[in-house]
């Protein structure tokens, strides 16, 4: 494309082209792109409404929907052409349709900017995201009820500062991650909810002299209505910046348990297996099977954080309405949304071929003293000994025992009852993990009556 054809699109402002350097700054074509369904169908919503309110002929709507219909065949085929001269999506887009129908394409523009359209295009682009990453969220919670149903009683040491702490069930485990995933679900629902607005027929930033209809046109793209303040309408990009965020937090809990997976499938713990389609070999040793998978959902949360804080940068400082710093949106939106949608599909994958291991589960739970709190829970309920009283005779008991190199359950009575005469035989009931996850019935506790409440009570929110 000659610089006298991107003058043309410009206007008669500007007398000489722009120089390879600033054309190369300017341009945003070769990832803007990615918005052309949405720019099409901005279009014919707004050449839809401006026919329906007199503004164009029905005959110039019908060859601008006609023409739109063509370029959107030839970007489907590959053979549409980009012009990084022109910029952007939309003049690309404007320029093709000016060669298939004429003078018609100049109408198209009537009562509407770049400034609009670029904004109605990402908010569309960024609402199909919002949805896309609740069907990516919802098929790795489904793939973890089905972790949590089969192991909904098989017992597993539950950690604080990765210290064995209490028993607790697979299934109470993985339940916890259903419900951060729950979280980030209902903020992609919520901040779907409040991006629902179109900005189109704001136009530069003021509003448009033309009698335009802004409702049909958010109808026409299925908004709630339009948004209620022209400056605003062209300078917001806090719908970007939310789904940033949501993807930010949901990138957090993917890489929390994909570091899970990293340990548990290690030879010091051996609590999983991950398939072979989610894992590589090594090089040089033979032996290894790594978790790879795991560990690049683990570090993808530092381009998805990353992005989140570019956008931040660049919109912290800007004063209304539109400036060109706010083209640097997309990229980062659109690298976050790949990235996680390509991790939430990892996560899956991995969670549906993974297999727990029961007896090396059981085996740990059963180690580090894990029912030391069940013993003090014992002291305080039989013997009536006060909670601080019960901790230290029980810690004096975790004691003998480590000197001893045995559990708790291990001890003899006997020994026990060195340190507390009051201890009887009964203990002995509180100290097996299967009691102590058995005894855990407060809601949301690790019971496996309770974990089976949790399960379907997310089966019917699914």
């Amino acid at each position: 494309m000659t610089d006298g054809a991107s003058n043309a699109m410009w206007g008669g402002r500007f007398a000489t082209g722009p120089d390879a350097i600033m054309e190369a700054i300017n341009a945003s074509i070769d990832f803007d792109k990615r918005l052309a369904a949405q720019d099409i169908r901005g279009s014919k919503a707004h050449s839809a409404m401006l026919a329906e309110a007199g503004i164009l002929t029905a005959a110039d709507r019908d060859a601008i929907h006609g023409g739109l219909d063509l370029i959107a065949a030839e970007i489907a085929d590959g053979t549409f052409v980009y012009s990084a001269a022109l910029e952007d999506i939309h003049m690309n887009i404007e320029a093709r349709l000016r060669a298939l129908i004429g003078d018609a394409a100049g109408r198209l523009h009537t009562a509407r900017s770049r400034n609009d359209q670029v904004a109605t295009d990402l908010r569309l682009w960024v609402r199909d995201q919002c949805d896309a990453a609740v069907s990516g969220l919802e098929a790795v919670m489904q793939a973890l009820l089905e972790q949590a149903e089969a192991g909904a009683d098989w017992v597993m040491p539950g950690f604080t500062h990765l210290q064995t702490a209490q028993p607790v069930t697979w299934g109470h485990h993985m339940m916890a991650y259903v419900e951060m995933f729950g979280r980030d679900r209902s903020r992609f629902v919520d901040a779907r909810k409040r991006m629902n607005e179109n900005p189109l027929g704001a136009a530069a930033l003021a509003g448009t002299s033309f009698p335009i209809d802004r409702h049909a046109t958010a109808a026409a793209l299925g908004f709630d209505g339009p948004m209620r303040n022209s400056l605003d309408a062209v300078s917001d990009r806090d719908f970007a910046m939310e789904f940033l965020a949501a993807a930010s937090i949901c990138a957090v809990h993917l890489s929390r348990l994909a570091e899970e997976l990293v340990i548990w499938s290690s030879a010091q713990f051996r609590f999983v297996t991950m398939s072979d389609r989610f894992s590589t070999g090594s090089s040089i040793m033979p032996q290894k099977k790594n978790p790879d998978a795991a560990e690049l959902i683990r570090a993808k949360i530092g381009r998805i954080a990353g992005a989140n804080v570019a956008l931040l940068m660049v919109m912290k400082g800007l004063p209304l309405a539109y400036g060109k710093d706010m083209q640097e949106d997309k990229e980062q939106v659109f690298d976050a949304a790949d990235t996680l949608m390509l991790s939430l599909a990892a996560m899956n994958g991995m969670l549906r071929d993974l297999t727990a291991n029961r007896a090396p589960l059981e085996a740990a739970a059963s180690s580090g003293f894990s029912t030391a709190t069940d013993l003090a829970d014992w002291l305080v309920r039989t013997l009536g000994l006060p909670f601080r009283d019960a901790h230290h005779v029980t810690g004096a008991l975790v004691a003998m025992a480590e000197a001893q190199g045995v559990d708790l359950p291990e001890l003899s009575l006997d020994a026990m009852q060195t340190v507390h005469p009051g201890i009887t035989s009964a203990v002995f009931d509180v100290l097996g993990v299967h009691n102590s996850v058995a005894s855990r019935t407060s809601f949301g506790g690790t019971a496996p009556d309770q974990v089976r409440s949790q399960i379907a009570w997310w089966k019917s929110q699914l």
